[in-house]
């Protein structure tokens, strides 16, 4: 067990339970410059990135590929921009957070409040083995992949493949789960869906008709396909890590479920700008109202928020053999655990 597990667990959460809140209300105001300034430097490179592709697709694919990776950084970027609106975070008005929230949800193939409605049940549920399967990635524990039947675990195995996870799934959510509503999803969000697509029909039909449906789809799949897995991968690895918290819902524990049900994840400098700085997940799941350009600030200055176990990106690649988690030991452990 690393020291900063140890730091993490009920000696910090012991610290914390009296002034967590007031350590976190001290960044939850939202600066308005910077939120600005945010939009300019994340919505702006994308875009053009996005209409040089194009030009250099005229040219060559191969020249335009490294734009498109670039551009799909940039597409990470404004979907935190996107994120940060859902929580009210990004600016002190409602509806200026819903307006910037719709359109870069427009640009991020994402309709704005269908999406809200079911992140905000992943904050909610997070940590929490009896209300699993709502805006998470399916966990099973070992005791219920041992009893699961032949098909339950080809399709979980599956599921949790990094090909499906990682290389199917992006475009599956992104291009064909979220064009439509969700069951049980109410007026707005069927709305918003509605609206998106709406949207987003009316972009390709122009693309389609001025510059081809071929030229279309060579710079649009592998944008999405990128940006998406790489959306996919920063919320896998956030709360897929070996001594990760989970905890039966009649004992689940709030700090707990941020402090140690979600990772600090240190990436290099740039990735982490990409990022939008999601790494200090942490702090984001113990308070979503803090902005995420406060979120390293936030953890400079609090030294409690720093005693946590923290993935690099060579360590996180770990946490794609973790598949199943172990209530006996309370960590997540590979396939090969639950037939021991």
């Amino acid at each position: 067990m690393s020291e900063s597990r140890l730091g993490s667990s009920a000696e910090v959460l012991n610290e914390m339970k009296q002034s967590w809140q007031a350590i976190v209300a001290a960044y939850q105001r939202p600066d308005v410059k910077r939120s600005v300034w945010q939009m300019i430097d994340s919505i702006g490179p994308y875009l053009i990135l996005w209409y040089l592709a194009y030009r250099l697709l005229a040219v060559s694919f191969w020249l335009a590929l490294p734009v498109i990776v670039l551009a799909a950084g940039f597409m990470v970027r404004v979907f935190i921009i996107f994120h940060d609106c859902g929580h009210g975070s990004f600016f002190k008005s409602r509806t200026v957070n819903d307006v910037v929230g719709m359109i870069t949800g427009i640009l991020t193939f994402t309709p704005y409040y269908d999406w809200w409605a079911e992140h905000a049940k992943h904050h909610a549920t997070a940590g929490d083995l009896d209300r699993r399967g709502t805006g998470d990635v399916w966990t099973m524990t070992v005791n219920e992949y041992r009893q699961a039947s032949f098909w339950q675990r080809l399709g979980y195995r599956l599921y949790r493949n990094p090909f499906v996870l990682l290389g199917i799934a992006p475009l599956y959510v992104f291009l064909l789960k979220q064009r439509l509503p969700r069951r049980g999803s109410g007026r707005r969000e069927k709305v918003s869906v509605l609206v998106t697509d709406l949207a987003l029909a009316a972009i390709f039909g122009l693309l389609f008709a001025t510059i081809g449906v071929k030229a279309t789809l060579l710079v649009e799949l592998p944008l999405m396909a990128i940006a998406g897995a790489a959306g996919i991968w920063l919320f896998y690895v956030q709360h897929q890590f070996e001594r990760v918290y989970w905890e039966r819902h009649e004992k689940r524990d709030y700090l707990a479920v941020a402090m140690e049900g979600s990772s600090l994840y240190a990436l290099p400098r740039v990735l982490q700008w990409f990022a939008g700085n999601i790494g200090f997940h942490h702090i984001h799941h113990l308070s979503p109202r803090i902005p995420n350009y406060r979120l390293p600030k936030a953890f400079r200055e609090q030294p409690l928020l720093q005693r946590v176990d923290r993935l690099t990106l060579l360590s996180s690649l770990r946490s794609l053999r973790l598949r199943l988690y172990d209530e006996a030991t309370r960590q997540l452990v590979s396939f090969r655990a639950a037939t021991a």
